[in-house]
């Protein structure tokens, strides 16, 4: 009879433990892949460059540009993207990635830089996020076909003769170097890639040790089952690094080294993975997402030096 009943209280616990690690993990699926429509603000450590990052969005809102819609095929999602044309009449466009809860406004930093390089600039509301469609954000394994389109519509807009440059930061290098591994118009040129992981399962499982100081069983496996379920791809399946295997695109890797929400040595694995031409450079002091805003002179002579030599 003891034997029946402690058999009994370990099954009610082991049920108890299942169903609260399912809720956490559902809990974490939601708090990771639900829309973003909060107001993207700089994050505390960010605050002493807030006030550039404002001056940039104003510039942006004042600037003369398109807006395009993109209507994904098959569920009948819009997608939009803001048209910024160069100064002059030119082929080099660039189309650019935003980060997670970010939108195109956003990148108005970059925005400009690359308009002052003389590019046309394309820049996306990421699907589940801004102006755009969708319920999941999909971090780049669904954006990729995105943006295959809107390198289509770039085509169309600019002419056969287009010269296509992809830039993306944080999510967005996941979305610029997941897309390396898809078959590319051969208008694409080059890749930058700024704070980029290595897959989303890595991702995952960093921040859960970082901020939980979990292990990454049993949440991980069950967060990448209903993730499967709601937004169609296990975690580890969204891998930039087995995309970058088949990439011969030069690329351009940057990564702050004090960066703690995407850990460094993710660039480092990701630039061995790419077999094109590629450098790797590492910004000293710069947090996530920080790389421009530490040194934007040194960054943008970085990035002026990558596309004499592989772009231009």
């Amino acid at each position: 009879m003891g034997f029946k009943k402690a058999a009994a209280a370990l099954g009610v616990m082991s049920t108890a433990v299942g169903a609260g690690a399912f809720m956490f993990s559902n809990y974490l699926f939601k708090l990771g892949m639900n829309r973003k429509d909060e107001e993207p603000v700089p994050q505390t450590s960010q605050l002493r460059f807030a006030y550039a990052y404002y001056r940039y969005v104003d510039w942006f809102h004042a600037i003369p540009k398109e807006e395009w819609v993109l209507n994904e095929v098959d569920t009948g999602e819009k997608m939009i993207a803001s048209y910024v044309p160069a100064e002059e009449e030119t082929n080099k466009t660039i189309i650019m990635a935003h980060g997670v809860g970010c939108n195109r406004e956003t990148m108005a930093n970059f925005i400009k830089m690359y308009h002052e390089l003389g590019f046309n600039v394309l820049a996306p509301d990421d699907r589940a996020h801004g102006d755009s469609d969708g319920k999941y954000v999909s971090y780049g394994w669904k954006d990729r076909i995105d943006y295959l389109r809107w390198i289509k519509l770039v085509l169309e807009k600019v002419g056969e003769d287009a010269k296509i440059l992809l830039f993306g930061i944080s999510m967005g290098a996941g979305i610029v170097t997941m897309l390396s591994g898809e078959d590319l118009p051969k208008q694409v040129k080059a890749i930058i890639a700024d704070c980029g992981y290595t897959n989303v399962g890595d991702e995952f499982n960093y921040l859960l040790k970082d901020m939980f100081h979990l292990p990454p069983y049993p949440i991980e496996p069950l967060v990448s089952a209903i993730n499967w379920y709601k937004v169609g791809y296990r975690l580890h399946n969204a891998s930039c690094t087995e995309a970058l295997k088949k990439n011969d695109l030069p690329t351009l890797f940057i990564h702050g080294d004090s960066d703690i929400y995407v850990p460094t040595y993710m660039s480092y694995e990701n630039y061995a993975a790419s077999k094109g031409p590629k450098q790797l450079w590492i910004v000293p002091g710069a947090g996530h997402e920080e790389s421009f805003w530490v040194n934007p002179v040194a960054y943008k002579k970085r990035v002026k030096n990558f596309l004499r030599t592989h772009f231009d």
